[in-house]
């Protein structure tokens, strides 16, 4: 098995001080470096005290050596291509958060920024969690089975105020929403 700890860290823009400081009980960077690069045994008790302070699943933490895995190979900078100094594994944002279900909108006509065939994957919250998505494109239930989708830019205890994707269009309130998803991918066909 290989041990992918120091991706999700990487990914999650994380030092070992942080990772270790977020174990419960504590530890030192120290042990986490060690545990990264395989010097110290990776136990099922250490998998669960690091997957939780890097709020993932722990089953994120390993993979088999045999598996394909998509890797990081280069990036794009100002000068163009350039490979890395090491290939890397690519772990889906979405795999990195593990506060809410996840949930996907299907994008079927073009809408603002959005162009049919994209998806957007969104996770979702409470409605208590509101003040922390202002400002980023969210799906809320409304009665009767329809959604609301757009950018959340007010609330307050009882409701929500969405402004549609589409230029022109009216805000729409949501009173006593059950949840809030907000986008988290824009998956786009190229």
């Amino acid at each position: 098995m290989i041990n992918r700890i120091r991706d999700i860290r990487r990914e999650k823009k994380l030092t070992l001080a942080d990772v270790a400081a977020r174990c419960s009980p504590p530890t030192t960077a120290q042990t986490i470096g060690r545990l990264e690069t395989g010097m110290r045994q990776l136990s099922l008790t250490w998998m669960n005290r690091i997957a939780a302070a890097l709020e993932v699943e722990p089953q994120l933490l390993v993979r088999s050596e045999a598996a394909e895995q998509p890797r990081f190979l280069a990036r794009l900078t100002t000068e163009g291509a350039e490979a890395l100094p090491a290939p890397r594994d690519a772990i889906l944002p979405t795999a990195l958060g593990s506060e809410g279900a996840l949930l996907a909108l299907a994008i079927e006509t073009p809408v603002g920024q959005y162009r049919a065939g994209d998806q957007v994957w969104l996770r979702q919250y409470g409605p208590e969690q509101a003040a922390r998505l202002l400002n980023r494109d969210v799906l809320v239930p409304r009665s009767g089975g329809r959604f609301a989708f757009g950018r959340l830019i007010d609330r307050d205890e009882q409701r929500v105020a969405i402004l549609p994707p589409d230029p022109g269009h009216r805000q729409i309130v949501v009173e006593h929403p059950a949840w809030i998803a907000a986008a988290e991918m824009l998956v786009r066909a190229l």
